[in-house]
Formats: structure tokens, sequence, C-alpha cells
């Protein structure tokens, strides 16, 4: 079936593959068997990278997450102020989003929502995001909690409006990153600490 591959380069190749599978059936539609077959392999050669359908699902959220986040936390340092960090955010994420609408499918599409454990991974996922933008929030007086809580209401903004970007009429990420860091922005710019 599949040629020999290095570890690395094959599980790699299972992520992609089963990136897809998921994607476009959903975690009820798809077996290890379909992914076997899409990946062009063995079913024992991918219970040798993964225990189970949903230990492959979770690796898939994690690593889709890890790469998004990576995106974001490169191009906020890359900016030269708030206000940059901002739009280079948003713009990384709905780029990110149009670009990558498979990942976007699996972490935020309804059928991670309907088991516990998916839910859970999901939550994990948007509570790093909400973390790590929390960190950028430079407001004199705030509170930790308080940044959480605002960053919380970001990493809304960003999943929701980036949910028109599934659509076969997808806006323009740039542009849409704009619109959105403009809002966020003016609505950061009113926030004083108490």
């Amino acid at each position: 079936m599949g040629s020999r591959l290095p570890a690395a380069a094959r599980r790699r190749q299972l992520l992609d593959v089963a990136l897809a599978t998921f994607a476009e059936h959903g975690y009820g539609g798809v077996t290890m068997d379909r992914v076997a077959e899409a990946a062009g392999v063995t079913k024992p050669v991918l219970y040798q990278h993964f225990g189970s359908k949903r230990a492959l699902y979770l690796e898939l959220v994690d690593d889709v997450a890890d790469r998004l986040e990576g995106a974001v936390v490169k191009a906020t340092a890359d900016a030269s102020s708030p206000r940059e960090q901002v739009e280079a955010g948003f713009r990384v994420y709905f780029r990110f989003v149009t670009e990558h609408r498979d990942a976007y499918r699996l972490l935020f599409t309804a059928d991670s929502r309907r088991d516990r454990d998916l839910t859970e991974a999901v939550f994990r996922v948007e509570e790093t995001f909400a973390h790590t933008i929390a960190a950028l929030i430079d407001v004199e007086g705030l509170s930790d909690q308080d940044r959480l809580v605002l960053a919380r209401g970001i990493v809304g903004i960003a999943e929701v409006t980036s949910r028109q970007s599934l659509g076969d009429a997808a806006p323009d990420p740039d542009a849409m990153a704009l619109r959105v860091a403009n809002l966020a922005w003016a609505g950061l710019r009113g926030i004083r600490g108490s």
C-alpha cells in the first residue's frame, strides 16, 4: 500500500489525511478504516501511530491549535505597536481560516461540540488563545482576570466572524481583519483599569 516513509513523515502524512477526512465527514462519519484507506496505508500502520480514532482526533485538534497559535504569536511579536498587534493577529487568524478551511472546520464546527472530550479539547484551544491574547492587552490598572475576560471576547469575535470565511463568497481575509481589528482596538482603547 503506502511507500515506506520515516516515522515522523508518515505521522505528518496521516495527520494531514485525517484532517481532510474529519473535515469532510465529521467525527461521527469517520472510521480508522476510512482514514487508513485515504492515506493509502493499512489499518495496523495507522494504529502504530494513533491508538484510537479519538486519540487521532484529539491530536489533530492540538496540532491545528499549535499551528494557528504559533502563527498569531509570531505575527503579533513582529508588529511594532499595540494597534498593529491587534490587526496582525486578526490578519493571520483570518488568513489561516481562509487557507486552511479543514483545520477551522475541525476546531469550530458543531460536530466537535457534540462530545464532551472533544468539546473540552476545543475549549482548551480557546482558553490557550485567550491567555495568549490577554498577555498582549496593555491597559494600566486592569487586573489579569479582566484582561482574560476581554481576551475571551476577542477570541469569540474572531471565531464567529471567521465562520463567513467558509462560504463560497469568502470575504478578503485582510479586509475582514482590518474591520474587526478596528472594532477590537476601539473597544480596547475605551477600557480603563479600576
